[in-house]
């Protein structure tokens, strides 16, 4: 199994995740996205990153790479068995990843303006959803699961997008803290990554 991965993106950074959390031996190949080699070029029609390459299965959007690994390698479960409560996994990834990954492209702008509304944006968001870490460990759950993987990586990044989150987020920073400890976490961080809160 190998995967090709950008060294500080949070898209690669998630799929790497679930392969430290399920100590999954893989060869995790680090590339530059604006200059993919012609061999992935081949593989992956929209020339984008993470791709996962599994004997002659390709796969190269990480939220279905994040997925079938949980699937291919069942312990420890990134979902809920139950269907319901994997439906509701679903949504909260879905909603992440419409609501707050949806900016990365506007926190990256060199456009200031657009920048700062992503930025207002993001802030809000997880402000409102602050108070639910009081609740349990994990996002929405008793359990760490792709939810926690994928929001983490996001959190990971707020200072290189400069959103600085006031007090009243404590019980979100006191989760983020949590999940930075991990050694999965950390095992999964690129130099580059890891340079973000050194």
């Amino acid at each position: 199994m190998t995967i090709y991965s950008d060294r500080n993106c949070p898209y690669s950074h998630r799929a790497r995740l679930v392969l430290t959390e399920k100590n999954i031996a893989a060869e995790v190949i680090i590339i530059d996205d604006h200059h993919l080699p012609e061999d992935l070029l081949a593989l992956n029609p929209y020339n984008s990153l993470p791709t996962l390459v599994d004997r002659d299965l390709v796969l190269y959007h990480s939220r279905i790479l994040m997925e079938y690994l949980d699937e291919r390698f069942p312990h420890p479960p990134l979902l809920p068995v139950d269907p319901v409560a994997r439906a509701q996994s679903r949504l909260f990834l879905y909603r992440i990843e419409r609501d707050w990954f949806g900016l990365l492209d506007d926190l990256n702008s060199q456009d200031t303006g657009r920048a700062d509304k992503a930025r207002i944006i993001l802030r809000d968001g997880l402000m409102a959803v602050a108070p639910i870490f009081e609740q349990k460990p994990f996002f929405m759950s008793d359990e760490f699961s792709l939810v926690d993987c994928t929001l983490a990586t996001l959190l990971w990044r707020l200072p290189t997008y400069r959103v600085e989150l006031p007090a009243q987020a404590r019980p979100l920073l006191k989760y983020a803290e949590r999940i930075f400890q991990r050694d999965a976490f950390q095992a999964s961080l690129t130099n580059e990554e890891r340079a973000i809160r050194s």
